[in-house]
């Protein structure tokens, strides 16, 4: 009788933790199966071909989803779609007010359990830390900061991530942190690898701590890592990254330079011991992911096992000349005014300096059967390097199809393929 109690007992538990681990939320790998891939159309002429580029390789594939910030843009969405010859009726459109291109980091990050349901988690939108930056850009002059910020409209597309939510008729789960979506990357069985000074400088006065309890509260994960840098290519808004090399970015998103390709397997960014000295950007980049690969070896999975890591080469740095215009000037993609750097970065009107890209194979899209690659060979990158990227994803994502796009277009404004991508997740029914 006693024996009979406690298997009982033990049956009990078990069918407990079950329902525990069916209904409990989690957010998916990328790579893991999906029923639709959202994408940003923003009224912004340069954006129109990749942007066509990326639905036309996305359309076999996956449901197309996109956002355009108005009626009117709709209809130059569609009109451009349709002169490319692509059919606009397979693709289910929504307009929401402020939504821009670069959707992956203002637009809800959606998280499943194995009971068939579905959230969507609305962090606070923190525009890139735009404040901060002016902050340091002024000497910490408030008013001018403020002023400037006020003028910007850089904070309303905090509500996007929210309004996909109500048109998809999906429950919301509201969070404080300030992140960015191209900063959160999960293998979807409980590990979150985070850039430690990014995620702090988007929050400042929570502690890790603090942080930690929350991520795990809203993306169903038991397992973070904190890595310790992003790419020099990929500056803090617009920086002088060293010497006369400038740049734009996002101060160090890891969809630039980690990724889970699957639930142990992690891509990260790469410059071999022969190419380090290069360039002054080489150099600093060796460095870096140096540190990044000790803490990914040093590290462990949610079952305590070690990671396989994958070593992906960056391109062969791209850059461009450009003069220094007056305050207020802006030509074309390159050349920036006076005014786009901080009062103590020492540079005049007329001086040269050298763009930079943030330009790196790590920014891609995987969806079902594909994956959304970017191409350097135009820019002057090492064919035999690419031909390396395509072996190495051939590994890791066996039987998915190969798409390489050039997004040079979005690698001069700080971002990539995937920064204009938002993943929904394949609905699991467990029970």
């Amino acid at each position: 009788m006693k024996k009979f109690l406690l298997f009982s007992i033990v049956i009990l538990l078990a069918g407990c933790d079950n329902e525990k681990d069916i209904n409990q939320f989690y957010m998916p790998g990328q790579f893991e199966e999906q029923n639709a891939v959202w994408l940003g159309w923003q009224g912004y002429d340069p954006y129109y071909p990749v942007g066509a580029d990326m639905i036309e390789a996305l359309m076999p594939f996956v449901q197309i989803k996109i956002i355009t910030e108005s009626d009117s843009i709709l209809e130059v969405c569609k009109n451009y779609l349709t002169q490319r010859k692509i059919d606009t009726a397979k693709i289910k459109f929504h307009v929401i007010p402020d939504n821009e291109f670069w959707i992956r980091d203002h637009a809800a990050a959606f998280i499943i359990n194995k009971n068939g349901e579905m959230l969507a988690v609305d962090f606070e939108w923190g525009t890139y830390g735009y404040r901060q930056w002016l902050l340091e850009k002024s000497n910490n002059d408030v008013l001018k900061a403020d002023s400037i910020f006020s003028k910007s409209g850089a904070s309303k597309r905090g509500s996007v991530d929210s309004m996909m939510a109500v048109a998809e008729n999906i429950p919301i789960v509201k969070t404080w942190i300030v992140m960015e979506g191209g900063s959160i990357e999960v293998n979807g069985k409980g590990t979150l690898i985070l850039n430690e000074p990014l995620t702090l400088s988007r929050n400042e006065g929570a502690s890790k701590d603090s942080l930690e309890k929350e991520f795990k509260r809203v993306l169903g994960v038991t397992n973070i890592i904190w890595l310790q840098h992003g790419l020099a290519e990929d500056p803090h808004i617009f920086q002088t990254i060293t010497e006369q090399y400038v740049g734009l970015g996002t101060g160090g998103h890891t969809d630039e330079f980690v990724k889970f390709s699957d639930a142990n397997t992690i891509l990260l960014a790469w410059v071999d011991e022969s190419e380090k000295d290069d360039n002054p950007l080489n150099r600093i980049n060796y460095n870096r992911m140096n540190i990044n690969y000790q803490i990914l070896k040093d590290s462990k999975n949610e079952n305590g096992e070690p990671f396989n890591i994958i070593k992906v080469p960056l391109p062969d740095l791209i850059v461009q000349p450009i003069k220094i215009l007056e305050a207020g000037k802006w030509e074309d993609l390159y050349n920036v005014p006076i005014s786009a750097f901080k009062e103590n970065d020492g540079w005049a009107v007329g001086d040269t300096a050298y763009r930079v890209a943030a330009s790196s194979y790590l920014n891609y899209y995987v969806t079902n059967g594909a994956v959304l690659l970017p191409t350097y060979i135009k820019q002057g990158s090492s064919p035999d390097k690419e031909e390396r990227i395509k072996k190495i994803f051939a590994e890791v994502f066996p039987g998915r199809k190969q798409i390489f796009i050039d997004a040079m277009t979005l690698n001069w404004e700080g971002g990539g393929i995937h920064c204009g991508t938002q993943q929904q997740p394949k609905l699991i029914k467990e029970n």
